[in-house]
């Protein structure tokens, strides 16, 4: 059975949740371990148990949030916050790879300018070549990034409040809560690029779909 994209991402969200747990236990345990030694990092409960439960909430509130929320998180958008929603009147047209005018051809009608409909001509577009190999991998590297965004969100908010209930050093919490932001703000820009960057590989796909090959000259000629 293939695997969907999401499938082929899973592994590398739980390696993600996992490095940031991992990351926030040496944290909290960085004091620890110069008072009583490694062996406290498996000795305190206390600790075990806060890391514990901010890996389960994040990891469930990640299946929790829509689609919708996630795109809303990443595009900073409340309405028509996907970039299929300004594929033709702002996307199209700033990328050189685009033909416009083999698009309008092959549409046979301007190109719409409401942001609902530019997404559902878009979508149609995307249905006819989403299994194109170029198409596959920049819709898989934007969902791994989209879940990503959503994750380190919920990093922000739940494992920086953990951060700030077990880490002693006031000013150790505030450079990973700092962390935390840098984290969120440089993902969710990635995610962002993605997306835009899958909408327009669609358009330039589709666009060279009517753009005929050039005629191979003829010997002698």
């Amino acid at each position: 059975m293939t695997k969907t994209l999401k499938d082929q991402n899973i592994w590398k969200l739980w390696l993600i949740v996992a490095v940031n747990s991992v990351f926030l236990y040496a944290v909290i345990q960085a004091n620890a371990i110069e008072v009583d030694g490694v062996r406290s990092i498996f000795t305190d409960p206390h600790n075990l148990i806060s890391v514990g439960i901010a890996v389960v909430v994040a990891t469930v509130l990640n299946g929790v949030l829509s689609a919708d929320a996630k795109a809303r998180l990443v595009f900073m958008r409340w309405r028509h916050a996907l970039p299929g929603h300004r594929a033709f009147s702002r996307y199209a047209r700033s990328d050189a790879r685009i033909d416009i005018a083999s698009l309008e051809k092959m549409r046979g009608a301007p190109f719409p300018t409401e942001p609902v409909e530019e997404n559902r001509v878009w979508y149609r577009m995307y249905k006819t070549i989403e299994n194109h190999p170029t198409v596959l991998h920049v819709h898989r590297d934007f969902l791994l990034m989209r879940d990503y965004a959503g994750l380190s969100a919920l990093f922000l908010l739940f494992y920086g409040a953990v951060g700030l209930y077990a880490i002693a050093s006031t000013k150790i919490a505030a450079i990973y809560l700092l962390l935390l932001v840098v984290q969120f703000v440089v993902v969710r820009q990635a995610a962002s690029n993605y997306g835009v960057r899958m909408v327009t590989t669609v358009l330039a796909e589709k666009a060279s779909e009517d753009t005929p090959p050039r005629a191979r000259p003829r010997k002698g000629a």
